[in-house]
């Protein structure tokens, strides 16, 4: 698993007023969680957002490096983004031990086109897009990769079809499906509409003619 360090800073300011300061500042707020307690934080904007970049979803190991030469190996468990301007306002860490194992999702990637969707003109239905595992942090695999190439039409990947190094417990249920190729569908909609039309001038002629009926004998 990949391992990136960055700058970080203990924090003693709190509240939405000193998270502004902060922000102006350039720097973003953060907490880093361990065994039920946090700590309050900060980085550098600059820093956190070519970190996100650059681990784009995938789970990546990093070391909080602080001033006094203190580190904290984390994994970045969530971040927030202003809807408006796009710029960080929030970061959440977990630190992990390497001799300690952690439950931690992980991004489900298919590779390929199916053979149903190139020949037949299938769709592709995905179900499962992460899955939940259990191991050592340095175990933790930054995406799970997946062939789907070869499903026809009708076929499916299920969570049990993923590999993984030994060690690695997936926490997922096996028979839980993460893909599956579906016939296109039919457009029978018209078809059916003209049949039902069909069907339906008949009895509006035989209605027609039972209306004039009635009104000869009136008539009469």
């Amino acid at each position: 698993m990949e391992r990136l360090g960055i700058a970080a800073e203990k924090r003693g300011e709190h509240g939405k007023g000193a998270a502004r300061s902060l922000r102006r500042e350039g720097m973003v707020p953060a907490v880093l969680y361990r065994e039920g307690k946090a700590q309050s934080i900060k980085l550098s904007r600059k820093g956190l957002s070519r970190l996100i970049n650059k681990v784009a979803g995938e789970q990546v190991m990093v070391d909080l490096e602080f001033p006094d030469g203190d580190k904290k190996l984390a994994l970045l468990k969530s971040f927030q983004v202003d809807p408006v301007k796009g710029d960080l306002l929030h970061t959440d860490f977990f630190e992990v031990s390497l001799t300690e194992k952690i439950r931690v999702t992980v991004h489900v990637i298919t590779v390929g086109e199916p053979i149903g969707v190139k020949r037949d003109a299938g769709l592709i239905q995905h179900a499962v897009r992460e899955v939940e595992i259990e191991c050592l942090p340095d175990k933790i695999p930054g995406k799970v990769d997946i062939d789907i190439s070869k499903l026809e039409l009708g076929q499916s990947l299920h969570v049990g079809d993923l590999k993984f190094e030994e060690g690695i417990k997936v926490l997922t249920d096996p028979k839980d499906v993460i893909v599956t190729v579906t016939a296109p569908i039919a457009e029978a909609a018209p078809a059916a509409e003209a049949a039902a039309a069909e069907a339906a001038e008949p009895e509006v002629a035989k209605k027609g003619k039972k209306e004039e009926e009635g009104a000869e004998k009136k008539e009469k």
